[in-house]
């Protein structure tokens, strides 16, 4: 039940959080964002910590996220940078986080490849708008697909509950993809349809790995 209302809670101020950012009311967004973020946090904390090693490092990193969430949403000047730090951040520590469940050998393999060579093509893709951030985002490419790469190293964990794999490939696949219309609202094209596809990939991504602390456990 606890669940369920974290959930309902969310769909409604992502649905608050879109309104203000369509009306480009940025200091009622940032109040909203905040909340909701926070609520991700607050989900992590009330759930069972069935590995207390992932919970650790996944509460960690959804503190960061939020950190991110807060510095993306101000207008100050240099305020992007400083969110893709705290983001690059959070997804090492996601990354360790799956380390502590899943043994370093089984990262590797075709989905390692298949990662990796996605990720070379986004970055070919959006090479030529990105000016003098390349190096920044070459960085932040390689540790996001670190990431998703150990994501799905857990989910091909048979050692572990099925539900908790599901929700944390679920959960970094779809952290990645909102991160690319992160990208092309930033870099390529600013507009609406960027947050309306990207924010709700974004914190359904986030929710799952907050409530795979409750589900992943070994077997």
């Amino acid at each position: 039940m606890e669940n369920i209302i974290i959930i309902a809670t969310a769909v409604l101020l992502l649905a608050v959080l879109l309104y203000h950012i369509k009306r480009n009311n940025q200091k009622s967004a940032l109040l909203t964002k905040t909340v909701l973020s926070s609520l991700f946090v607050f989900a992590a904390l009330v759930q069972p910590h069935l590995i207390s090693g992932y919970y650790n490092f996944l509460l960690a990193g959804l503190i960061f996220c939020l950190l991110g969430d807060i510095f993306l949403a101000l207008p100050q000047k240099g305020m992007f940078p400083a969110g893709l730090v705290v983001f690059l951040t959070g997804h090492l520590l996601y990354a360790f986080g799956f380390l502590r469940v899943t043994e370093i050998g089984q990262w590797a393999g075709t989905g390692f490849l298949v990662i990796i060579a996605v990720g070379g093509l986004i970055y070919f893709r959006l090479r030529t708008y990105l000016g003098r951030m390349k190096i920044p985002v070459i960085f932040y490419m390689i540790v996001i697909s670190v990431m998703l790469t150990g994501a799905w190293a857990v989910f091909g964990d048979c050692g572990l509950a099925r539900s908790g794999r599901i929700m944390i490939f679920a959960g970094a696949l779809l952290f990645y993809l909102s991160d690319l219309f992160v990208a092309r609202n930033r870099f390529v094209k600013e507009e609406f349809s960027n947050r309306l596809a990207g924010l709700p990939m974004y914190y359904t991504g986030q929710f799952l790995l907050a409530f795979s602390v409750g589900f992943l456990e070994r077997l």
